[in-house]
């Protein structure tokens, strides 16, 4: 468990000439997004950020993180521990016109005035790797299956219902 802090605004391209590596911890209840998207959450992200220049002189930050956080499971909506990681490589760009330049294996991350504020970069990346649905096994949520079932009605159901062209039919028998 990481215990330093990341620090939240850097110089991206000094930290790649130098080739670099950045490691801690964010703290999710920073992450304003991830609070729309999943509820508040408590704890830590870990995350390390490896800067570098690679062929072409192209620059790039290869990123790793990993957080539990609180999800709510789709049946009982409770909240349910999600473990999650991901890996990603960005391109670093100055300008949109850049980022279309970029070979398919670089998400862009625009980068004004030298300087980058990691936050919104870990929060997106955090926010991708998510998972859509979770449920909880079915032992340990408070809605059972039997109760997910769609069933007919157990009412009285009229099973000598009336056709609606019966009243056709007595019309037709009149003449």
């Amino acid at each position: 468990m990481m215990t330093t802090r990341l620090p939240l605004h850097v110089e991206p391209y000094r930290l790649a000439a130098g080739e670099q590596t950045l490691e801690g911890s964010v703290p999710l209840d920073a992450m304003t997004r991830l609070a729309e998207e999943a509820g508040p959450q408590q704890g830590d992200c870990e995350v390390r950020l490896a800067f570098g220049v690679g062929p072409q002189g192209r620059r790039y930050i290869e990123g790793w993180l990993s957080a539990s956080v609180q999800l709510a499971c789709r049946r009982c909506l409770e909240p349910l521990p999600v473990s999650v990681e991901s890996r990603w490589l960005l391109g670093m760009v100055s300008s949109d016109a850049l980022a279309a330049d970029l070979p398919g294996d670089y998400e862009p991350v625009l980068v004004e005035n030298e300087q980058l504020n990691l936050l919104p970069v870990i929060e997106d990346e955090l926010i991708l790797s998510l998972p859509q649905v979770v449920y909880h096994d079915e032992a340990a949520c408070a809605v059972s299956r039997d109760q997910l079932a769609s069933r007919p009605d157990t009412e009285d159901s009229d099973e000598t219902a009336t056709s609606p062209f019966d009243v056709l039919r007595t019309l037709k028998d009149k003449h």
